[in-house]
């Protein structure tokens, strides 16, 4: 009985270290992006919305598994749709400020070209 329970500590702190360096790895890239929390925020939607529908069907693990996976693809596409927005957006703005920065300097030019016609 010595020998499975050692087995079994080995086992279990195997585990902890696995989830301690997954989780360090996770942090360790920087901000989520939109279809990276979209997944997220769905997978983990969908694994308590599919545990709640096996459950009823008494298959709450199965119902978890097959509602994460579910969710995750969806919150992935959502979240992608997001991030394409937000790039769109940007690109929109990064023109109306080209825009703008070239009437300013248009009217600086003529503000400059009036000035010197005052003078003379």
């Amino acid at each position: 009985m010595t020998g499975n329970s050692n087995q079994l500590r080995s086992s279990r702190w195997t585990i902890a270290l696995g989830f301690a360096a997954l989780t360090a790895i996770g942090c360790a890239g920087g901000p989520l992006t939109a279809r990276e929390k979209g997944a997220g925020i769905g997978a983990v939607g969908g694994a308590a919305a599919g545990g709640l529908i096996g459950a009823a069907a008494g298959r709450p693990g199965l119902g978890a598994a097959i509602g994460g996976g579910v969710g995750l693809g969806a919150g992935a596409l959502i979240g992608d749709y997001m991030q394409g927005q937000d790039e769109a957006q940007y690109q929109y703005n990064q023109q109306q400020i080209q825009q703008n920065q070239r009437v300013i300097e248009r009217n600086r030019n003529e503000v400059q070209t009036q000035r010197q016609r005052q003078e003379y």
